[in-house]
Formats: structure tokens, sequence, C-alpha cells
């Protein structure tokens, strides 16, 4: 082996699902805050800008109580084959700065991630080059090529358990794909005390397991904890009410981004029987109106999109891929 390829770190990963929701999970804010960092961490997304010239601002809260920031600065996107950047440790305010905890680590590695699929298997191939010149920074790049590979490892071990939960959770509650419409409620962090509510006034039991707290997703040790507000809030949770209509709902806080108002807190929720069926009234009630979300497949074994009529009314369309 030469010098310049024992200056490379090498990783691959299978992960068990498409190529376009793995690189959804490395994209999109919602799910890197689920998986991506160190074993044990807590992810704060600080900033996020998918693009040539964007970058990725986070901050890692340690079991230990100290907080570590990263950024990304991406040079290269090709949605969804791959994503070519830097990364290096940061301050609070995203500047790039040199690692304390180990010396004469190079500030900044250049990583080129790609994303192949076969039969719905996605193959993820890191590669990462120290941008230094220093002989000190390489051998101490190099020395550590065994550690991060370890690390990185046991971080996509957090991204299999999170996608596992993600799809196992909406197959417990939607068993076939009969079709039917509920209402999907989104609540600002009191979904429990308004769900026990409705189930005082209309009876009956919560579908499925019942109460699906964020803690529950995944079901793993390895996966990052979040904080102790958070994981007693409500993932999911199902009710029927008169005449055998479900009404959905899940708590959509401040904290995690979200802005509710009367008016986007309550959708109609069409589950039809066919994938075909789905867009044909995805693209029937979009049209004049505003779409909010794509339709495409997502994360939890679904092809969903959202939207808003040109009435004002708000839908959402999930069929459950089974």
């Amino acid at each position: 082996m030469s010098q310049q390829e024992k200056n490379v770190l090498n990783i691959k990963r299978v992960i068990n699902a498409p190529r376009e929701l793995v690189f959804e999970a490395f994209t999109k804010a919602e799910h890197l805050m689920h998986w991506w960092g160190p074993a044990g961490c807590t992810l704060t997304v600080l900033s996020l800008d998918v693009k040539a010239g964007g970058k990725f601002h986070y901050k890692m809260s340690m079991p230990n109580g100290q907080d570590m920031y990263g950024v990304f600065h991406y040079r290269e996107i090709q949605s969804p084959e791959k994503i070519i950047f830097t990364n290096s440790f940061a301050d609070e305010k995203g500047n790039i700065i040199a690692t304390t905890m180990l010396e004469n680590f190079p500030k900044e590695i250049l990583n080129t991630w790609t994303f192949t699929e076969e039969n719905g298997v996605t193959t993820l191939n890191l590669v990462g080059v120290p941008l230094s010149e220093k002989a000190e920074e390489i051998a101490t790049f190099n020395g550590m090529n065994e550690n991060m590979n370890i690390g990185f490892n046991k971080t996509f071990d957090q991204l299999d358990a999170y996608m596992k939960a993600k799809f196992q959770i909406h197959k417990q509650l939607k068993t076939n794909k009969t079709a039917r419409v509920s209402t999907y409620l989104n609540f600002p962090g009191n979904t429990e005390e308004a769900f026990n509510f409705y189930k005082s006034i209309f009876g009956g039991e919560f579908h499925g397991k019942g109460i699906q707290r964020f803690e529950d997703i995944p079901a793993s040790a390895e996966h990052p904890p979040l904080s102790e507000e958070i994981k007693k809030m409500i993932l999911h949770v199902e009710l029927s009410i008169l005449g055998g209509h479900i009404i959905m709902g899940t708590d959509a806080p401040e904290s995690m981004g979200f802005t509710l108002n009367s008016g986007n807190n309550t959708h109609i929720n069409l589950e039809p029987d066919s994938r075909e069926e789905t867009k044909r009234l995805f693209d029937a009630l979009s049209e004049g109106g505003n779409i909010t979300m794509p339709l495409k497949d997502m994360f939890f074994g679904a092809y969903y999109g959202s939207c808003t009529d040109k009435y004002g009314i708000n839908w959402m369309f999930h069929f459950t891929n089974q």
C-alpha cells in the first residue's frame, strides 16, 4: 500500500433501505437530529443548507455534559448519488477550530460519500482525506483510522435503528392497504392531554400499541438520547371516533422547529388503496393550490405528500407500501 493510500479513511456500509431514503437521512434536519453524531450524544441542528457552498452546523451534547460543535462545508451535491464536503470541529458560531481532545489532528477532512442501490438496498462508501501537508497531522490522522472506523460504524448503527423503527411503527398501525380517511392533528406539546380528552368522550382504546413516544424510536440502546422533554412527547397516536373515523396526532413543539397556528394544525389524511390513486388525488387536490410536501417514498414505509388546496384546506396523502 502506498503512503497516499494510507492517508485515506475508507468505510463501506450496507443500509437496508432505498437510496433516495438513505440520501434524505443525510440531508434533512428532521432525520439527522435522530442519528448523526457519536453514540450517546444529543444532536442539535443549528443550521443546514445542503448545496454547493452551503453548510451544516451542529451541536453535540455529550453524556458528560460537555457541548461540542461541528461543521460541514458542502462542495458538491449530486442527489441521490454523491455528497462531497469538508468536516471540521467548530465553535458555537460555526468557525473552524482545532480540537483540544487530540493534538495535531487535521482541522479539515475532505469527505466523499457515494450511494449506490441494488434491489432496494443501499451501499454507502465513505472516503475521507486530511486537508493538510503537515507530517505530524497526517500521522495523527492515520493513527486514528481504526478508531474512526469504529466511531462511524456506531453512528451508522444509529441510522439503521432509526430507519427500522420508522418502518416498524407505521406497519404496526396500518396492516393492510384498505383505503381510509382520517384527520391528522398537530399539537405544540399537549397531544397526550388532548387525546385522553377525546378518548373520555368517544370511548374505545388507542390503536396499535397505544401511545407512541419519541423515546420509542428507535428501540435501540445505541440511539442518541433526546432531551427528557422531547422523550416524553407523543410521536404518534390514533383513536377511532364516530362512525369509525380515525383521528391521529403528534407533538410538534417550537423546540423542534415547528410553528403551529389554527390554520396548519389540522389535515384531512387520505390513505388510498393504491399508489396510482394516491397520485391521482394528490395531483387533483394540489392543482391551483400549494404543495407543502412533494409526493414521494418516505422513511416510514409510505408514499407520502401534503398540500393545501385552492380553498385553503390542508390534505395529507399516505399510501402504505407493504
